[in-house]
């Protein structure tokens, strides 16, 4: 049986780190929905084209697009074994959305991670990104430092720090994100599917309580 797993976490809480460990771990496809909007455009698709139109007006993608898109996806042949989504839902209509979605498929989600972070972690996390504007490498000020101070490891490149990445950026990211998942966050809590996880801790930690989390799930 299919598994289809939700994993929600802001930004700085080391999602694609979880998110790569989990797809391995279960032989999950890892839909995210970054991804699949590139995806689209590239192959210019009808969903892809469409979006583009409303990205291009500077406009936000209607849910219809977007989940259109996922439904798409999840019915390729690597999803058989299940799916991780990665940046969906995003709001409680897209998650009612994929509850119908899933149970045509006779599936429906079965446990979503969320990796919680005080606000001002996820600060520091993220305003102490510095990244190479010549190979896109990102290195991090204290976590993960270059070998020279200021200068890409691959290069020689001065290093950057993005626009996205400076601390009042960061807040209003993490103060919005926070604002818009809230109610996602209630919705499937309860439901009881809501798996909160302190994300403080290792990475190491994170990943084996989130893993045995869902192989609780699977094995129940």
């Amino acid at each position: 049986m299919a598994t289809y797993i939700v994993l929600l976490g802001p930004p700085g809480a080391g999602k694609g780190t979880q998110a790569t460990q989990i797809v391995q771990t279960f032989g999950l496809a890892h839909v995210s929905t970054g991804d699949l909007f590139r995806e689209n455009l590239r192959n210019q698709t009808e969903l892809g084209q469409l979006a583009a139109s409303y990205m291009n007006a500077g406009k936000l993608v209607p849910d219809d697009v977007t989940i259109a898109m996922v439904r798409e996806r999840i019915t390729r042949p690597d999803c058989a074994q299940g799916v991780l989504f990665d940046g969906f839902p995003r709001t409680v209509a897209q998650a009612d959305a994929l509850s119908a979605m899933l149970a045509e498929l006779s599936g429906k989600v079965d446990c979503v991670p969320y990796i919680s972070v005080p606000a001002e972690v996820l600060v520091e996390r993220l305003s102490g990104r510095i990244s190479c504007p010549t190979c896109g490498r990102v290195y991090h000020v204290t976590n993960n430092p270059p070998k020279q101070p200021g200068v890409c490891d691959a290069d020689g490149t001065p290093l950057i720090q993005r626009e996205d990445d400076k601390p009042e950026t960061v807040r209003k990211r993490i103060e919005e994100y926070l604002k818009n998942t809230a109610p996602l966050i209630d919705y499937y809590r309860e439901r009881q599917l809501l798996v909160e996880i302190d994300g403080t801790q290792s990475i190491e930690v994170v990943s084996q309580q989130i893993l045995n989390a869902i192989r609780k799930v699977k094995a129940s």
